[in-house]
């Protein structure tokens, strides 16, 4: 049974808490300079709502990965209510989540109604809390507040001493029956003799960041609105662009898409930003999303020389370190994938000319990598030899061969037909190498083998389905759902284990809508997103567990967001001002409508119904028109 109902129209969702219930989740949230983790909900011991303020621009020592400057603030340094002397009792009543958190909650020992609203700053370094509080007790009160030092922390780090501020406005006074008093908590970050951001002569208010914050909500929810009549499905979609949008940080480097997760940040990965969001990010013609993306491509030229070494798995520290701990991971396969498809979608010439050439050393490096057997050898997968992955492993390969594809249909745009005429050879190459070496027999169902040594069942066998290699669709669809691998919360990562990670789950879900699988994918997206959005742990697709508690990385969002534009709709870049989809409509959804996307240089709506579907550009000019599940080409 879900906890969660979706309000205000599929905008925001509510757990209406009962008597009783003993739950708590955290939530996510984050600007340019600041992110926040509020943990909050109902414990034995009573309400509960905590901060962990992030500023990825403050940096620890080592400056390492996991240097962002952040930590969990002590109960004794926030301002809580007190009331007649004596602390409010609050229980939590009602939280709602839309891109803030607002919880409400009442003390009935004093008769008052508080509600909390956590949010980011969009452009300072800070987070805050407003706290509303209203006296339905028919007598007046007087509000005081447990207030610590405003001075929580000091670490040092490598630009100086770090500092974490709670600072608020909360003032002592009467608070008349019937009458309301709101006051702000700000949690600020700062090194050593800077003035913390809300003091600053250009710093504006908490009620105007509010404003700020949900401005931020709907530039990043309102291009690519999606209408399929499941309000399930639609509301996980506009929260997907959300959580996949907002982990974007102002760094010394520029604009950096990031993970997030108290884990990572100011920083890339080949995975988690250049084959998973800038792809996507391409449709959205956000111009911050595109830079971050741009920058995250740019990050890895540097280390692309002519003797061919790796390059590293993440550009950390905000761009000037790196980490490569395990090894090569098939960063290059994931690179020539990731960009070349990116500027295709982007339809950006000037920005293609520009990594044109870290795409051609990904593709030669891929190349140089082909074994005996012609697929594209790695030391390990982007799960990074948490499970194994052989010498040479399915994902790399059709990653690679997606990528070769891609960057074929790039050199001919640019006029490079002969090098084009090669990559479309290597990927036609590559496709037979898969095919004959990782095609296998497991359980005897004919889909396809992780790695030469590998008998069981992996998740990631749904890579072929997502780069349109089909000659063992069913096959592999049988093999996704079967016992072996099929959870009710997603797809084992590997037979007789306990671990579901979500990027595999969400790529397998992908590959079953394009490869034609419909019915059967639908079923299982919308019970995936009924967990996800309205479940025990929401709003957002999660990392993985056990391992690393279900984490809201932002990565995960964006690969939710191409179940739809490259699973259901099977939209595919061709060209700089071409692109091409096959729609099909399941037979659990009577429509879906994905409207303002902006891509290929232009706006544009793919209209999917029951009897076919359109294309249509935003001067009303049709570009598309077939049946459903029919292929087209679009020629912007």
């Amino acid at each position: 049974m879900a906890r969660w109902n979706i309000i205000r129209e599929g905008r925001a969702i509510a757990w209406d808490v009962k008597a009783g219930d003993v739950h708590t989740d955290d939530v996510e949230m984050a600007g340019f300079y600041a992110a926040d983790i509020v943990a909050y909900g109902m414990t034995e011991n009573g309400f509960k709502l905590t901060h962990r303020p992030i500023f990825p621009t403050l940096r620890l020592r080592p400056n390492n990965t996991h240097a962002t400057y952040q930590m969990n603030i002590p109960d004794e340094n926030v301002p809580r209510v007190v009331v007649n002397g004596e602390k409010a009792e609050e229980v939590l009543t009602r939280a709602e989540l839309d891109g803030t958190l607002k919880l409400y909650c009442r003390d009935e020992k004093h008769g008052l109604e508080i509600v909390h609203t956590c949010y980011p700053s969009t452009d300072w370094r800070i987070t805050y809390e407003a706290v509303t509080v209203r006296n339905v007790s028919g007598d007046d009160v007087c509000l005081t507040a447990t207030i610590g030092d405003n001075e929580v922390n000091q670490t040092m780090g490598p630009m100086g001493i770090n500092i974490l501020d709670v600072i608020t406005d909360f003032e002592d006074g009467k608070l008349k029956a019937g009458e309301e008093y709101t006051y702000f908590i700000l949690f600020t970050g700062r090194v050593a003799n800077e003035d913390p951001d809300c003091c600053l002569p250009d710093y504006t208010d908490p009620e105007n960041e509010l404003r700020s914050r949900i401005g931020n909500i709907e530039r990043l929810t309102s291009p690519m609105k999606l209408d399929t009549g499941s309000e399930t499905l639609d509301t996980m979609f506009r929260f997907a662009k959300l959580r996949a949008g907002e982990s974007v940080f102002d760094t010394m480097y520029g604009l950096l898409h990031s993970p997030g997760g108290m884990s990572y940040y100011a920083a890339t990965w080949c995975n988690d930003q250049v084959e998973y969001a800038g792809p996507y990010f391409a449709y959205t013609g956000d111009e911050a999303l595109i830079e971050c993306s741009a920058n995250a491509y740019r990050m890895y030229m540097p280390f692309m020389s002519s003797a061919y070494k790796p390059i590293p798995s993440s550009v950390i520290a905000e761009g000037i370190d790196y980490w490569n701990g395990a090894g090569d991971r098939g960063d290059a396969a994931m690179y020539l994938y990731g960009a070349s498809r990116f500027v295709l979608t982007t339809g950006d010439r000037a920005l293609a000319e520009e990594l044109i050439s870290g795409i051609e050393w990904c593709a030669e490096y891929c190349w140089r990598k082909k074994n005996e057997y012609g697929v594209i050898a790695s030391d390990s997968d982007e799960l990074e030899g948490r499970f194994p992955a052989g010498k040479a492993n399915l994902c790399t390969s059709t990653l690679a061969y997606a990528g070769y594809q891609a960057a074929a249909a790039l050199e001919r745009e640019l006029g490079d037909s002969e090098l084009a005429d090669t990559y479309e050879t290597r990927a036609k190459e590559l496709g037979e190498a898969i095919e004959s070496h990782f095609g296998a027999e497991i359980h005897g169902i004919p889909t396809y083998r992780y790695f030469k040594e590998c008998e069981i069942m992996r998740s990631w066998i749904c890579m072929p389905l997502c780069v349109g290699i089909y000659d063992r669709a069913k096959a592999t669809v049988d093999a996704l759902t079967s016992e072996y691998l099929m959870k009710p919360d997603g797809f084992l990562t590997e037979e007789g284990s306990v671990t579901i990670w979500d990027r595999s789950t969400l790529y397998a879900l992908r590959g079953i809508f394009a490869s034609g699988y419909t019915d059967e994918a639908a079923k299982l997206l919308m019970q995936y997103s009924e967990n996800r959005l309205l479940g025990e742990r929401v709003p957002y697709a999660v990392e993985a567990y056990p391992e690393g508690g279900r984490r809201h990385l932002s990565g995960e969002s964006a690969l939710f967001c191409k179940v739809i534009t490259e699973g259901l709709l099977d939209m595919k870049p061709t060209g700089l001002h071409s692109f091409s989809l096959k729609p099909t409509l399941p037979e659990a959804l009577d429509h879906l409508y994905l409207t303002d996307i902006r891509a290929h240089g232009i706006v544009f709506d793919v209209m999917l119904e029951k009897d076919g579907y359109k294309v249509v550009r935003n001067d009303g000019t049709v570009l598309a028109e077939a049946g459903n599940g029919e292929y087209a080409e679009v020629n912007a």
